[in-house]
């Protein structure tokens, strides 16, 4: 038996999952495109892995995130049709927030709702994002004009589980911010109060950076431990390894890898009480507005013991890859129902 494994959009955490799966499974292969201009490579990685990945009568199972147009790959590839079809969610476009309705381009849902239908079992990474995307799909093809499939939640629900993302702890990843203007005003307050306290800003650097990077750096001047891209992984293990508190002021996340694993490197972990972190962490470790993010930043600073002896109450074991492995093993060893 043998799994394809294909990749759209290979970095990041999309990347680690892959790479673990082809680790696990010796009778595996992967194809990839870069993880690059992700637009691009969901609106026409289906047409290229049509005409790059040979035919081979021994595939049983074909793993995809849902970055894939997987409806059509499977349409220009009939012999993909009756293998086992598991469509990965890291996210979901849906709810991807963006500034104005007006410009979510409707084409990137549809195509992970058709993707859906087409898949046979459909994982997302967790609770969150998994019903968020099954209860969003009747308001989202309200935006059709007219002539709307009815009943697509209930069609697809069926065939959805949780399957959390799994985190090899010996490994980094890293994670840009989703909300820096947040992030920076909390620590320029702090700043401005003359609160002692050191931050570490990591990260790779995008094409567009916001502006608030380059001032945020210069008033905070000798504040700045470590800013920007670690090329190594061990770096940024150690970075973690150094720090008290690991925040988050995310206006999006479905599974949050890169809190995690400061977690483990010890951080106390400061996040919204909304997206995934409250099926995360404890209640305890959720702030509800910026103020009040502030206040527990500026009570660490005057009694840095707080965190610095504080023993995490939360189970981190759940997430890892040990415990993880054989549900994802189970995902991939099932045989299809066709008879191939």
């Amino acid at each position: 038996m043998t799994v394809l494994l294909i990749e759209a959009f290979y970095g990041g955490s999309h990347k680690q999952l892959v790479d673990l799966l082809q680790e696990e499974m010796q009778e595996s292969v992967l194809f990839t495109l870069p993880a690059k201009k992700w637009h691009w490579r969901a609106r026409t990685a289906a047409l290229y892995f049509a005409q790059n990945v040979p035919v081979n009568p021994n595939y049983r199972i074909l793993f995809a995130s849902s970055v894939l147009n997987l409806t059509e790959l499977v349409a220009l590839r009939p012999d993909f049709g009756k293998l086992k079809k598991v469509l990965y969610f890291h996210e979901n476009q849906l709810t991807y927030p963006v500034k104005k309705c007006q410009e979510r381009d409707f084409q990137y849902g549809y195509n992970q709702i058709l993707s859906c239908l087409v898949a046979d079992v459909v994982v997302f990474n967790s609770a969150y994002n998994m019903e968020s995307f099954l209860t969003s799909i009747g308001k989202f093809m309200k935006l059709m004009p007219d002539h709307r499939p009815k009943d697509l939640e209930k069609i697809i629900r069926p065939k959805c589980q949780v399957l959390y993302f799994p985190v090899k702890f010996s490994n980094i990843s890293r994670e840009h911010d989703k909300d820096p203007e947040s992030f920076f005003k909390v620590l320029l307050k702090m700043k401005e109060m003359e609160l002692s306290f050191h931050v570490s800003v990591l990260g790779e650097t995008f094409t567009d950076v916001p502006d608030i990077f380059a001032e945020a750096k210069k008033a905070l001047g000798l504040s700045v431990l470590h800013w920007g891209y670690l090329p190594s992984k061990d770096e940024y293990f150690q970075v973690l390894c150094m720090a008290d508190v690991v925040i988050s002021t995310a206006k999006h996340e479905f599974f949050g890898v890169a809190m995690i694993e400061a977690v483990y490197c010890g951080c106390y972990p400061l996040c919204p009480k909304a997206l995934v972190y409250p099926e995360i962490f404890p209640a305890e470790y959720l702030y509800s507005t910026p103020e009040q993010l502030f206040k527990r930043l500026q009570n660490f600073c005057k009694k840095p013991d707080i965190v610095r002896k504080h023993l995490y109450k939360g189970e981190l074991a759940r997430f890892s890859w040990a415990a993880l492995r054989g549900k994802f093993r189970s995902l991939l060893t099932t045989e299809p129902k066709e008879d191939l």
